[in-house]
């Protein structure tokens, strides 16, 4: 049991990780006039994925709590 918490709270770190690149990467490429839109729609989708992902994650780590 142990070991599988390690790894939900080891894949939530990494996909925090990317998370917050690709936000560098998304802002980097909005201060750009000339910047590819197409890319950038396909980076926020990536990004909003990996959010839920992480959340999801988050979830399954976390005990649930009775209302």
């Amino acid at each position: 049991m142990d070991e599988n918490l390690n790894t939900l709270a080891r894949q939530i770190i990494e996909l925090q990780i990317e998370h917050r690149d690709l936000d560098f990467l998304i802002d980097r490429l909005s201060e750009d006039a000339a910047g590819d839109e197409l890319q950038l729609r396909r980076l926020k989708k990536r990004r909003l994925k990996l959010k839920d992902a992480i959340t999801l994650l988050q979830l399954q780590l976390e005990p649930d709590v009775p209302a």
